[in-house]
């Protein structure tokens, strides 16, 4: 199916209409409705990096099927997910194919199903159903599954930096103490903290220093969204000796958490990264974690400190705050401490 992927050339569609007195191969006039597909994201202006990473989504969903996007059933789609469900990608990405998927589909019939009828004698379904939707990232898990809780992330941290006393590929393991560290006190999304430079550390900004996030994760096409995230928890000294220990036994480029050449690391090797690490910990199952587990660890203990809602939007860099509170999933004591703390001030003030 590779080869059959035709890539954006500028200035349209590089072959002419089908001639509807002769249908053409069906690969082939796929590959005419991808490429008319992403010509649609130059005139609408999107960034050549976003078309660039769009068009190798296509691809790699595409390549999922053994018949063209008009003859796909359910059972198709059930099949890419199960595939990539065995191959360990986490829901977010499986939602990223699915939309793919979708928009495409609705592409094709919106533009070709007149056509496809008459060159193939077949009408356009729609193969993804209610039972195949994801609709969020959180539609596939459990509703009670719970971030890493403080104790559990100060024990975890506690033997990565005992590690670094006695691994043999120190750099790696203290740039992963710092990457991780990271994710939980400022909490950006591994694909923001992996595009951070040496640059973007400001540590003379507010009480505590800051990172500019440049490349915030973009919505609805509408290109990345920066911001400034605080290094609370005294992520500031921990990204301090970072850069004057650390950074310097890797090659001297831009890239904050960059590998042995010098390039950015890639998300799926933060991932790994830190499966090695847990593994090493030999804790239960039930106290394995992922990155992105660390970005809502964050904001639902600074929640559970007393940090208002608005407050932790604004630091998860969340544009509505529908988003923020799926994050949020405070401990099943929460309600109970809550009560004692409101009750204690009661008493205090009745007190004097």
């Amino acid at each position: 199916m590779g080869e059959r992927f035709l890539r954006l050339i500028e200035g349209g569609l590089a072959d002419p209409a089908p001639d509807a007195s002769q249908a053409p191969d069906a690969w082939a006039f796929q590959a005419r409705c991808t490429q008319a597909f992403a010509s649609t994201w130059v005139v609408r202006g999107f960034a050549a990096t976003t078309i660039g990473c769009y068009t190798s989504l296509l691809e790699r969903v595409l390549n999922h099927f053994e018949r063209p996007v008009w003859q796909l059933e359910p059972a198709d789609v059930d099949a890419m997910l199960r595939d990539l469900l065995r191959a360990g990608r986490a829901a977010g990405t499986r939602r990223q194919y699915l939309q793919m998927l979708r928009t495409f589909h609705g592409f094709v019939q919106d533009r070709y199903a007149t056509e496809i009828r008459a060159l193939y004698g077949v009408p356009m379904g729609d193969p993804l159903d209610r039972f195949n939707r994801l609709r969020h990232v959180y539609d596939d898990t459990s509703p009670l599954r719970l971030p890493p809780t403080a104790e559990r992330l100060t024990a975890f941290f506690a033997f990565a930096r005992a590690r670094l006393t006695t691994t043999s590929d120190y750099p790696a393991a203290a740039r992963d103490y710092a990457l991780l560290r990271t994710l939980y006190h400022c909490a950006p999304r591994v694909s923001e903290a992996v595009r951070l430079d040496q640059c973007d550390v400001h540590p003379e900004l507010g009480p505590s220093g800051k990172l500019h996030v440049r490349f915030g994760k973009a919505a609805n096409a509408s290109g990345p969204r920066p911001r400034w995230a605080p290094m609370l928890d005294s992520l500031d000294r921990i990204l301090a000796w970072y850069q004057s220990d650390v950074r310097p036994l890797f090659p001297d480029t831009a890239p904050l958490f960059c590998d042995v050449h010098g390039q950015p690391l890639k998300p799926e090797t933060v991932r790994d990264r830190l499966a090695l690490l847990l593994d090493m910990e030999a804790r239960p199952e039930g106290d394995r974690f992922a990155p992105h587990d660390l970005r809502r660890a964050c904001a639902t203990h600074h929640y559970e400190q007393g940090m208002d809602l608005l407050t932790v939007q604004q630091l998860l860099g969340h544009r509505h705050i529908a988003a923020t509170m799926a994050y949020v999933r405070p401990s099943l004591n929460f309600v109970e401490d809550a009560w004692r703390r409101a009750t204690a001030t009661a008493i205090t003030g009745l007190a004097g």
